[in-house]
């Protein structure tokens, strides 16, 4: 196959996210417990989610429905009755210190980017969420000398699987969808927004275990490295 771009997913294509979830919220109750909150772990969780679902029903498709800050304040107010900003602000703040910290990269992913890059090809990410966490994780990662562009649901407004997200980034590229493939995670915003502007789409990792009745990759991979045999 001929291909000059490829596009990535960020979150649990190219590192796992349950384990940095978890790592995160752990230590986001460690320190509500610190500061003075009586919660036991699963009361807590119940308390997150409560913020959680409280934003998601509020702003969702956009890119601070991601953003755990708004989780704890919302969190907070509800179990306070009133606003706890320098709460909130120490539990965001132990949140994404401690999931940076817990990040690594799937095994293949730093040998495969390399040989992509290697071999002249454009690499880009295209990503849910706002940029500067965005652009934290890719230092951690120590992937910023092999992306030649990022674009985040907060530049374009709007999240995959919205066309935009994709257009913005073949723009970046100066690359055609018939040269470019997708790689991604995600069925609805990674498979269905690739093949919604006419990219080849790989599924890696994948969310769902059974793609019945629901759009098809041009690809399912177990192996990130396979991307490689795609490609080059």
């Amino acid at each position: 196959m001929d291909f000059d771009a490829v596009l990535f997913d960020l979150d649990d294509t190219l590192y796992p996210y349950p384990p940095c979830n978890a790592a995160g919220k752990e230590a986001a109750w460690r320190e509500a417990r610190n500061r003075g909150y009586d919660l036991d772990r699963d009361v807590f969780e119940e308390l997150y989610q409560r913020g959680r679902n409280a934003v998601k029903r509020e702003i969702a498709g956009t890119a601070a429905a991601h953003e755990r800050f708004l989780y704890f304040k919302q969190a907070l107010q509800s179990r306070t009755g009133t606003n706890q900003s320098t709460d909130a602000l120490a539990l965001g703040e132990a949140y994404w210190s401690t999931y940076l910290d817990e990040m690594q990269l799937f095994e293949g992913v730093s040998e495969t980017l390399s040989a992509l890059q290697g071999a002249g090809v454009d690499i880009g990410l295209v990503t849910n969420l706002t940029t500067r966490i965005q652009l934290q994780k890719i230092e951690r990662l120590g992937l910023e000398s092999v992306i030649d562009v990022l674009v985040t649901s907060e530049e374009t407004g709007r999240e995959k699987p919205s066309a935009s997200m994709f257009t913005v980034a073949l723009a970046r590229l100066d690359r055609r969808p018939s040269e470019t493939l997708m790689v991604g995670n995600s069925v609805v915003s990674d498979i269905e927004g690739g093949n919604g502007v006419g990219l080849t789409t790989v599924l890696f990792n994948g969310d769902e275990p059974d793609l019945s009745g629901q759009q098809q990759p041009d690809h399912r991979i177990d192996d990130f490295s396979e991307i490689r045999e795609l490609i080059l």
